[in-house]
């Protein structure tokens, strides 16, 4: 199956728990897996270092898999044909 999702391209959740959010592609991941900008966004608890002395927790998106994401332009066809 060939993969048209590409960085920069918006696109539509279209399973699981993040259902219908919308968000551009940071990054795609070997393993067909994508990160999506404002969606699978996870607590990750970092340790003090000089950067961060304070250390404490970053939310930051989390990749979810290529087969659950479709792209925008695509999904609003689909919703306007039905």
């Amino acid at each position: 199956m060939a993969q048209t999702i590409k960085r920069n391209v918006e696109v539509v959740v279209i399973s699981g728990s993040q259902k219908g959010k919308r968000g551009k592609v940071l990054s795609v991941k070997p393993g067909e897996k994508v990160v999506v900008e404002g969606v699978n966004v996870r607590k990750k608890f970092e340790r003090k270092s000089q950067e961060k002395p304070e250390g404490g927790s970053v939310e930051r998106e989390v990749p979810i898999h290529y087969s659950n994401v479709m792209l925008a332009e695509r999904f609003d066809k689909r919703q306007k044909a039905e």
